[in-house]
């Protein structure tokens, strides 16, 4: 099921470990840049314009910091096991650095996307940036050994080659692969799993779990995004039929 709201709203009706996995990736508040030692709101471009159609990406860096915080107090308390997809970018390092100790009791373990082709720096003295981190909360955190690893010793590293995502809908070009959930419910997923993605986007979390059969809960705020992530995933089941 997939519903038109706000993440954190949603998030708090649900009961306690009602999911098994949550696999998400938030706005990355690309739109907020340091200039003359302080941040401000960059100007549209067509690069820093498409990400979001109707969202600004630009939060006032404590106030993303807070709803990341919130959020993920939330997904702990909801989810046994959760995949939070960040970027580290002038407008969220700050708080994603802040948000990794002040939730280090909750964090199990930290996975490099490696998206093989580097975005390109937006100036000199930038590095470009190539990988992506997939936070790991929950599942006793203080041990490193996951309850429902589907993997032998050895197999899984925690550097993941999986390329770049592309747009699916026109709303939202900040995607991530369908590859990525996929491989997550694989090595992670079971019978009868539930799984939510909060940051719904294009589908994509949505379209993994329904080719695994597993239970899937998601929201999107963005009318607009989640009209078209529900017709997406409507032709993709679709078109399973027809297979």
């Amino acid at each position: 099921m997939i519903y038109n709201k706000n993440c954190l709203d949603a998030l708090k009706d649900l009961r306690d470990q009602s999911f098994d996995l949550c696999i998400t990736s938030p706005p990355y508040n690309m739109r907020l840049r340091i200039q003359h030692g302080k941040y401000t709101t960059r100007e549209k471009t067509n690069h820093f314009s498409k990400k979001y159609k109707t969202f600004g990406d630009d939060m006032p860096i404590d106030d993303f910091y807070k709803f990341h915080s919130d959020v993920l107090s939330q997904l702990i308390r909801v989810s046994n096991l959760t995949f939070y997809n960040i970027s580290i970018v002038t407008g969220s390092k700050r708080a994603f650095f802040r948000l990794i100790g002040d939730f280090s009791e909750h964090l199990k373990e930290i996975i490099v996307w490696d998206k093989k082709h580097p975005a390109p720096s937006i100036k000199n003295g930038v590095l470009n940036r190539r990988s992506e981190l997939i936070l790991v909360f929950g599942d006793n955190p203080i041990s490193r050994v996951f309850e429902n690893a589907n993997w032998d010793r050895g197999f899984l590293d925690d550097l993941w080659e999986l390329g770049r995502g592309r747009s699916e809908i026109n709303t939202n070009s900040a995607t991530f692969p369908l590859s990525l959930p996929t491989k997550i419910l694989s090595m992670f997923g079971f019978d009868n799993c539930r799984v939510i993605d909060p940051f719904l986007g294009s589908g994509t979390t949505a379209i993994a779990a329904h080719d695994f059969g597993y239970d899937f809960l998601g929201f999107e705020l963005d009318l607009e995004t989640f009209i078209l992530a529900k017709q997406r995933i409507e032709n993709h089941k679709k078109q399973l039929k027809l297979w």
